[in-house]
Protein backbone atom coordinates (compact mmCIF):
# COMPACT_ATOMS: atom_id res chain seq x y z
CA UNK A 1 0.00 0.00 0.00
CA UNK A 2 1.70 3.52 -1.32
CA UNK A 3 1.36 6.84 0.86
CA UNK A 4 -0.74 9.59 -0.07
CA UNK A 5 2.20 12.10 1.55
CA UNK A 6 5.07 12.26 3.96
CA UNK A 7 7.47 14.82 5.33
CA UNK A 8 10.26 14.89 7.94
CA UNK A 9 10.61 16.77 10.57
CA UNK A 10 11.94 17.24 13.97
CA UNK A 11 10.42 16.42 17.68
CA UNK A 12 10.16 20.16 19.55
CA UNK A 13 8.36 18.56 22.54
CA UNK A 14 5.04 18.36 24.45
CA UNK A 15 2.66 20.86 25.72
CA UNK A 16 -1.23 20.71 26.23
CA UNK A 17 -4.17 23.01 24.83
CA UNK A 18 -7.67 23.55 25.25
CA UNK A 19 -10.39 22.89 23.16
CA UNK A 20 -13.70 24.74 23.13
CA UNK A 21 -15.49 22.52 25.82
CA UNK A 22 -12.32 23.60 28.07
CA UNK A 23 -10.92 20.10 27.74
CA UNK A 24 -6.97 19.44 28.84
CA UNK A 25 -5.25 17.75 25.21
CA UNK A 26 -2.13 16.26 25.38
CA UNK A 27 -0.22 17.06 22.32
CA UNK A 28 2.96 17.29 20.82
CA UNK A 29 4.22 19.86 18.61
CA UNK A 30 6.73 18.93 15.46
CA UNK A 31 8.71 21.46 13.43
CA UNK A 32 7.88 19.61 9.90
CA UNK A 33 9.88 20.20 7.21
CA UNK A 34 10.24 22.44 5.02
CA UNK A 35 11.79 19.46 2.67
CA UNK A 36 13.07 19.18 -0.87
CA UNK A 37 12.78 16.01 -3.27
CA UNK A 38 16.42 14.91 -3.50
CA UNK A 39 15.66 12.12 -6.01
CA UNK A 40 13.08 10.70 -8.20
CA UNK A 41 12.37 6.96 -8.76
CA UNK A 42 10.41 5.69 -11.50
CA UNK A 43 8.42 2.59 -12.76
CA UNK A 44 10.36 2.66 -15.99
CA UNK A 45 14.23 2.95 -14.72
CA UNK A 46 14.13 1.63 -10.94
CA UNK A 47 10.44 -0.68 -11.10
CA UNK A 48 8.73 1.65 -8.86
CA UNK A 49 7.60 4.88 -7.97
CA UNK A 50 8.67 7.00 -5.08
CA UNK A 51 10.48 10.33 -3.74
CA UNK A 52 14.04 10.99 -1.43
CA UNK A 53 12.96 14.19 0.75
CA UNK A 54 15.90 15.94 2.18
CA UNK A 55 15.81 18.09 6.01
CA UNK A 56 17.83 20.18 7.93
CA UNK A 57 20.43 22.37 6.06
CA UNK A 58 24.02 21.40 6.98
CA UNK A 59 27.37 22.70 6.40
CA UNK A 60 29.24 21.00 3.55
CA UNK A 61 32.31 19.49 5.55
CA UNK A 62 29.96 17.77 7.76
CA UNK A 63 29.18 15.13 4.59
CA UNK A 64 30.79 12.83 3.46
CA UNK A 65 31.92 13.17 -0.56
CA UNK A 66 29.16 10.75 -2.15
CA UNK A 67 26.58 12.55 0.25
CA UNK A 68 27.90 15.36 -1.15
CA UNK A 69 27.89 14.61 -4.91
CA UNK A 70 24.27 13.35 -4.83
CA UNK A 71 23.31 16.15 -3.65
CA UNK A 72 24.93 18.61 -6.12
CA UNK A 73 23.64 16.44 -8.87
CA UNK A 74 19.83 17.34 -7.94
CA UNK A 75 20.81 20.65 -6.99
CA UNK A 76 19.90 20.80 -3.98
CA UNK A 77 21.93 22.65 -0.74
CA UNK A 78 23.68 20.28 1.72
CA UNK A 79 21.27 17.92 3.44
CA UNK A 80 21.49 16.52 7.01
CA UNK A 81 18.68 13.76 6.87
CA UNK A 82 17.74 11.68 3.34
CA UNK A 83 14.43 9.68 3.51
CA UNK A 84 13.18 7.85 0.75
CA UNK A 85 9.02 7.23 0.41
CA UNK A 86 6.35 5.74 -2.09
CA UNK A 87 3.90 8.23 -2.67
CA UNK A 88 1.11 7.63 -4.72
CA UNK A 89 1.54 10.88 -6.72
CA UNK A 90 5.57 10.47 -6.49
CA UNK A 91 5.87 10.78 -10.26
CA UNK A 92 3.78 13.99 -9.92
CA UNK A 93 6.93 15.29 -8.33
CA UNK A 94 10.57 16.74 -9.40
CA UNK A 95 13.46 17.11 -8.17
CA UNK A 96 13.69 20.37 -6.14
CA UNK A 97 10.08 20.94 -5.53
CA UNK A 98 9.72 22.15 -1.80
CA UNK A 99 7.16 20.05 0.60
CA UNK A 100 5.93 21.74 3.68
CA UNK A 101 3.49 21.82 6.79
CA UNK A 102 0.25 22.57 4.82
CA UNK A 103 0.44 19.13 2.96
CA UNK A 104 -1.35 18.22 5.99
CA UNK A 105 -4.18 19.03 7.86
CA UNK A 106 -6.02 19.43 11.09
CA UNK A 107 -8.28 16.46 11.88
CA UNK A 108 -6.21 14.41 9.63
CA UNK A 109 -4.48 11.14 10.77
CA UNK A 110 -1.21 10.23 10.39
CA UNK A 111 2.13 7.51 11.51
CA UNK A 112 5.22 8.87 12.93
CA UNK A 113 7.97 6.99 13.09
CA UNK A 114 11.04 7.83 15.41
CA UNK A 115 14.24 6.80 17.51
CA UNK A 116 13.10 5.91 20.84
CA UNK A 117 14.71 7.25 24.22
CA UNK A 118 17.63 5.73 24.67
CA UNK A 119 18.35 3.75 28.66
CA UNK A 120 21.37 2.52 28.93
CA UNK A 121 21.51 -1.40 29.75
CA UNK A 122 18.41 -2.21 32.47
CA UNK A 123 17.59 -5.32 34.18
CA UNK A 124 14.35 -7.04 33.61
CA UNK A 125 11.90 -5.02 36.46
CA UNK A 126 12.35 -2.09 34.20
CA UNK A 127 13.18 -3.29 30.57
CA UNK A 128 10.08 -5.81 31.20
CA UNK A 129 7.65 -4.92 34.27
CA UNK A 130 8.44 -7.96 35.63
CA UNK A 131 7.82 -9.00 39.40
CA UNK A 132 10.30 -8.34 42.29
CA UNK A 133 10.91 -11.23 44.26
CA UNK A 134 9.47 -11.14 47.50
CA UNK A 135 10.46 -8.64 50.55
CA UNK A 136 10.04 -11.04 53.53
CA UNK A 137 13.32 -12.23 55.31
CA UNK A 138 15.60 -14.47 53.33
CA UNK A 139 15.40 -12.71 50.30
CA UNK A 140 18.43 -11.29 50.68
CA UNK A 141 20.33 -8.57 48.11
CA UNK A 142 18.84 -10.48 45.06
CA UNK A 143 14.79 -8.94 44.97
CA UNK A 144 14.65 -7.34 41.42
CA UNK A 145 16.65 -9.75 39.99
CA UNK A 146 15.00 -12.39 37.41
CA UNK A 147 15.55 -15.84 39.08
CA UNK A 148 15.10 -19.25 37.47
CA UNK A 149 14.47 -18.96 33.78
CA UNK A 150 14.79 -22.91 32.84
CA UNK A 151 15.34 -26.44 33.96
CA UNK A 152 18.98 -27.66 34.53
CA UNK A 153 19.61 -30.86 32.72
CA UNK A 154 17.02 -30.13 29.77
CA UNK A 155 17.21 -27.79 27.61
CA UNK A 156 21.09 -26.64 29.84
CA UNK A 157 20.04 -23.20 28.47
CA UNK A 158 17.89 -20.49 28.13
CA UNK A 159 15.65 -19.88 25.31
CA UNK A 160 16.07 -16.47 22.85
CA UNK A 161 13.52 -14.28 24.19
CA UNK A 162 12.93 -14.33 27.68
CA UNK A 163 12.61 -11.39 29.99
CA UNK A 164 16.09 -10.87 30.84
CA UNK A 165 18.47 -7.54 31.20
CA UNK A 166 19.65 -5.46 28.77
CA UNK A 167 19.62 -2.59 26.65
CA UNK A 168 16.53 -0.62 26.48
CA UNK A 169 15.53 1.69 24.37
CA UNK A 170 16.89 3.42 20.85
CA UNK A 171 14.94 1.43 18.79
CA UNK A 172 12.72 2.80 16.11
CA UNK A 173 8.97 2.95 17.20
CA UNK A 174 5.72 4.36 15.38
CA UNK A 175 3.14 5.64 16.96
CA UNK A 176 -0.15 4.67 14.36
CA UNK A 177 -3.38 6.73 14.17
CA UNK A 178 -2.50 10.34 15.62
CA UNK A 179 -4.87 12.78 15.27
CA UNK A 180 -3.66 16.27 13.51
CA UNK A 181 -4.70 19.27 15.93
CA UNK A 182 -3.33 21.98 14.39
CA UNK A 183 -1.34 22.76 11.13
CA UNK A 184 0.93 26.05 11.49
CA UNK A 185 2.36 27.05 8.16
CA UNK A 186 3.95 29.82 9.02
CA UNK A 187 5.96 28.22 11.42
CA UNK A 188 5.78 25.13 9.76
CA UNK A 189 4.55 23.47 13.06
CA UNK A 190 1.95 20.46 12.88
CA UNK A 191 0.46 19.83 16.46
CA UNK A 192 -0.24 15.94 17.46
CA UNK A 193 -2.55 14.63 19.93
CA UNK A 194 -0.51 12.67 22.27
CA UNK A 195 3.01 11.43 22.67
CA UNK A 196 5.63 10.21 19.79
CA UNK A 197 8.78 8.42 20.11
CA UNK A 198 12.29 10.20 20.69
CA UNK A 199 14.14 12.82 22.64
CA UNK A 200 13.11 16.48 22.21
CA UNK A 201 15.38 17.51 18.86
CA UNK A 202 15.05 14.07 17.33
CA UNK A 203 14.26 13.96 14.27
CA UNK A 204 10.97 11.93 13.08
CA UNK A 205 8.98 10.67 10.02
CA UNK A 206 5.08 11.86 9.57
CA UNK A 207 3.15 9.90 6.74
CA UNK A 208 -0.52 9.19 6.32
CA UNK A 209 -1.92 6.50 8.54
CA UNK A 210 -2.24 3.23 7.63
CA UNK A 211 -5.16 2.09 9.54
CA UNK A 212 -8.69 2.40 8.55
CA UNK A 213 -11.09 3.14 10.99
CA UNK A 214 -14.45 3.44 10.40
CA UNK A 215 -16.98 5.42 12.35
CA UNK A 216 -18.98 3.93 15.11
CA UNK A 217 -22.80 4.98 14.21
CA UNK A 218 -26.70 3.62 14.98
CA UNK A 219 -25.96 0.53 13.11
CA UNK A 220 -22.85 -0.49 14.50
CA UNK A 221 -25.06 -1.07 17.88
CA UNK A 222 -28.18 -2.81 16.14
CA UNK A 223 -29.01 -6.08 16.97
CA UNK A 224 -27.80 -8.67 13.86
CA UNK A 225 -30.54 -10.94 15.28
CA UNK A 226 -33.79 -10.70 13.29
CA UNK A 227 -35.94 -12.43 15.66
CA UNK A 228 -34.79 -9.73 18.59
CA UNK A 229 -35.28 -7.13 15.76
CA UNK A 230 -38.84 -8.06 14.42
CA UNK A 231 -40.17 -8.39 18.47
CA UNK A 232 -39.27 -4.83 18.79
CA UNK A 233 -41.12 -3.49 15.68
CA UNK A 234 -44.10 -6.28 15.61
CA UNK A 235 -45.40 -5.95 19.51
CA UNK A 236 -47.88 -9.27 18.58
CA UNK A 237 -44.89 -11.82 18.21
CA UNK A 238 -43.16 -10.13 21.37
CA UNK A 239 -46.94 -10.56 23.51
CA UNK A 240 -47.05 -13.91 22.11
CA UNK A 241 -44.28 -15.21 24.01
CA UNK A 242 -45.01 -13.28 27.13
CA UNK A 243 -48.65 -15.58 27.30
Amino acid sequence: MQMQKAIIGKKVGMTQIFDESGKVIPVTVIEAGPCVVTQKKTAEKDGYDAIQLGYAEVKESKLSKPELGHLNKAGVAPKKFLKEFRLEKASEMNVGDEVKADVFAAGEKIDVTGISKGHGFQGSVKRHGTHIQKMSHGGGPVHRHAGSMSACSDPSRIFKGKNGAGQMGLDQVTIQNLEIVKVDTELNMIVVRGAIPGAKGSVVYLKNTVKNVKEKGAAANASINPQKASARTNPQKASARNR
